[in-house]
């Protein structure tokens, strides 16, 4: 058994997300959020470069000893399944590992809205799922996935960067497709994806111009095109969009947005009340004749007054999801404000908390 193994089972028994192993300091473990150190002496750079090893292919060695990062998928002899992220820093080797389940979850698991089933069942048009790293992006798409391969006959071709969840085609066909084993970037994947009977085109990044370009075509040919971005909110999302191309696309990337591009979910992780996990609190645009009129008159800053009052579409501001959350108990109050963009409106929760927490520490 690769000793790096003993590592990662440890941070399954113990329910963590994450298990960084870096040169100078000890393994560390990342449960509900919070990094933690495990009892354990610090990693020498010879030390870890040899766990490393023992679990990398001869392409994935060659790679690393060119200098360049490298991701990819890795099951440890005890089932468990993790995407790594390998990388050079100044003292030395790093790797961080994310633990991925291997039973695909459903919408109704992850407690998440039922806007996200339909918007799963669209035809056609984009859906970009964005947040920071390690908001649960990739989960939130597996579900989405799984639901249509639970309802509908449809051809799913997903490419990723590496492969996380697995999934055995039920009522779906699901071919998915890993960078650097199956296609060399993800431009390349769509571009093969559109000659193979598409239904639904997953993409695990539209991180250049490239891929963006690519994807809009695909979408605009009669597919569902899934994505994700690594922006925070509907509005910089599609300021996004429009700035990553060549100003000579600037119009015609408008009149994609404000055409085929059915929704913008944004999605954070909030503590739950017990501190024993996270809950997805989400930011939700629905593309709408209104919306389409602010993008292409360049007046996306006012977006958020179209979320805030489309809940009968399914839309709601981060803000008005983090407060319905806090008061129907679902979440801390306390995590919550460091998501929120209007700080003011959480005063009275976290005051709130703080006082019950001192009371309860005076009796």
């Amino acid at each position: 058994m690769p000793k790096i193994d003993s590592f990662l089972k440890l941070g399954l028994q113990n329910g963590c997300s994450d298990v960084h192993l870096a040169v100078g300091v000890p393994p560390m473990l990342r449960l509900h959020g919070e990094l933690m150190p495990i009892k354990f002496r610090d990693l020498a750079d010879a030390e870890l470069e040899g766990y490393i090893n023992e679990i990398l292919t001869g392409r994935q060695s060659e790679t690393f000893l060119s200098g360049h990062d490298v991701d990819f998928s890795y099951v440890s002899e005890d089932g468990g399944r993790f995407r790594v992220n390998l990388f050079r820093k100044a003292t030395g080797v790093g790797a961080t590992f994310r633990y991925i389940p291997t039973q695909v979850p459903t919408l109704e698991s992850l407690n998440l809205p039922g806007i996200l089933a339909q918007l799963a069942e669209n035809h056609q048009g984009m859906v970009l799922l964005t947040g920071s790293t390690g908001t649960g992006k990739s989960t939130t798409l597996a579900a989405m996935i799984n639901h249509l391969n639970q309802t509908r006959q449809l051809n799913i071709i997903s490419l990723e960067d590496p492969i996380e969840f697995v999934h055995d085609s039920n009522k779906c066909q699901i071919v998915q497709r890993e960078l650097e084993t199956h296609l060399p970037n993800f431009a390349v994947g769509i571009r093969a994806a559109l000659r193979e009977d598409p239904d639904v085109i997953l993409v695990g990044e539209l991180r250049d111009a490239e891929t963006i370009m690519m994807a809009m075509t695909a979408a605009e040919t009669g597919n569902l095109v899934l994505g994700t971005l690594h922006t925070i909110g509907a509005v910089k999302t599609i300021d996004r969009m429009i700035d990553a191309l060549p100003s000579d696309y600037r119009e015609q990337t408008k009149a994609f947005l404000s055409q085929s591009l059915n929704a913008v979910v944004t999605q954070n992780l909030v503590k739950t009340p017990d501190g024993k996990g996270r809950r997805a609190v989400l930011e939700i645009l629905v593309m709408t004749r209104a919306i389409s009129n602010l993008i292409m008159t360049e007046q996306t800053h006012m977006i958020p007054s179209q979320l805030q009052t489309g809940q009968d579409y399914g839309m709601q501001l981060m803000d008005q999801a983090l407060l319905d959350a806090i008061q129907s108990k679902t979440i801390d109050a306390g995590d919550a404000v460091r998501f929120a963009n209007d700080k003011s409106l959480f005063e009275k929760f976290v005051t709130s908390t703080v006082n019950m927490t001192l009371t309860q520490v005076a009796k």
